[in-house]
């Protein structure tokens, strides 16, 4: 799937397919995080199901107030603990298959808000 709104300045997702993902002019085999200023290329869960709490921090971290949890090629839920821990921080969350996520990055990065999306490609 090809990506191609460009409006504002920031991090934009180019394409996205199942394992594979292109940020800005490079592409990616592994999760990462994206946000408008900043790209985590290491980022230990590869899998929704590795997911832990601890892992959260890293988004945490960013300040966002909305996290997009990109799922993989289906939506799919991690754990209660994770949505739990995100709740309690007082972030916004959705959970989302990763093509949606990576549409809906652009879309709010473009209008100015402070959106990570934490993309698992498979």
């Amino acid at each position: 799937m090809q990506i191609n709104q460009e409006f504002g300045s920031g991090h934009r997702i180019r394409s996205y397919q199942p394992g594979q993902i292109k940020i800005d002019e490079q592409t990616y085999e592994h999760s990462v995080i994206v946000t408008q200023d900043e790209l985590i290329m290491n980022w230990p869960p590869q899998l929704l199901v590795e997911l832990e709490t601890q892992h959260l921090q890293t988004i945490f971290n960013l300040q966002p107030e909305v996290i997009l949890l990109g799922s993989g090629a289906s939506q799919r839920f991690p754990e209660r603990p994770i949505l739990q821990a995100i709740m309690e921080a007082g972030v916004g969350v959705e959970v989302m298959e990763t093509g949606a996520a990576c549409r809906t990055y652009n879309i709010l990065m473009a209008e100015g808000r402070r959106v990570a999306a934490a993309l698992f490609l498979s």
